[in-house]
């Protein structure tokens, strides 16, 4: 398989702290995997800094055909402001700018594919509902509409599963291996390790540090996510281990 991401020998840090440290490997070109690890692991360190939010500082990443407008990026339900005046039908055209460019008008098959894309995550009627009167559901919702109309061939999600009902869940999971289904490489970090074992074929396990990388049935196992725990935990023990 063509590699979509390669990580080699990957540090990433905040004031010389490290929050991802030395982690080489592959994301396949249409891979689906999971991000797990304990809180403080740097598995949401490390989507940003796929995604080119956080500088490199050490090693590198590769992305292999990927170019900046394939590559889509969901946050975390808690980065978003949910008090800016955006309406759900803006929110979600915001997946087109790399399109049409900042200053570009959606109009036509655009503005067709935005409303496409709120009927696909169960959003009529919401159209013009401002963000900030959301369920926490109902945005997520949003902002998978807005991925779906990035069409993008890398997808990196934050937690997209935190924090929202069953239905929900279950609705977005199905679009997500939809995507899977045609050929997308999906990278999502999650915590709910039950979930990874349902429905991701590739996990990453990290503490900070690489703990195991390869096919879910094999990573997640008591003893390799008891090693990310005490490895997590004697991080927090020790001094930071970058140069000056």
């Amino acid at each position: 398989m063509t590699a979509a991401v390669e990580l080699h020998d990957l540090t990433l840090a905040y004031r010389r702290h490290p929050a991802v440290h030395h982690v080489s490997g592959r994301f396949h070109e249409g891979s689906l995997t999971a991000i797990v690890g304990p809180n403080g692991a740097g598995k949401s360190t490390l989507l940003k800094g796929i995604m080119g939010l956080v500088p490199v500082s050490e090693g590198s990443i590769h992305l292999a055909g990927v170019s900046a407008r394939d590559v889509a990026y969901l946050p975390q339900a808690n980065d978003i402001d949910r008090s800016f005046p955006i309406d759900v039908m803006d929110l979600v055209a915001l997946g087109a700018w790399r399109r049409v460019g900042v200053f570009g008008r959606i109009t036509g098959r655009h503005l067709d594919k935005v409303l496409e894309a709120i009927h696909a995550v169960g959003l009529e009627g919401f159209e013009h509902r401002s963000i900030g009167t959301l369920s926490g559901g109902q945005l997520q919702r949003a902002l998978f509409a807005r991925m779906l109309v990035q069409d993008a061939k890398l997808l990196l999600l934050d937690e997209p599963f935190t924090a929202i009902d069953a239905r929900t869940t279950s609705d977005l999971v199905r679009l997500m291996q939809g995507w899977h289904g045609e050929g997308r490489t999906i990278i999502a970090v999650l915590h709910d390790i039950e979930l990874v074992r349902e429905h991701f074929p590739e996990t990453l396990l990290m503490a900070r540090e690489l703990v195991d990388w390869g096919p879910t049935d094999a990573v997640l196992t008591a003893d390799k996510l008891r090693s990310a725990r005490n490895l997590s935990e004697s991080w927090l023990d020790a001094p930071p281990r970058m140069a000056a």
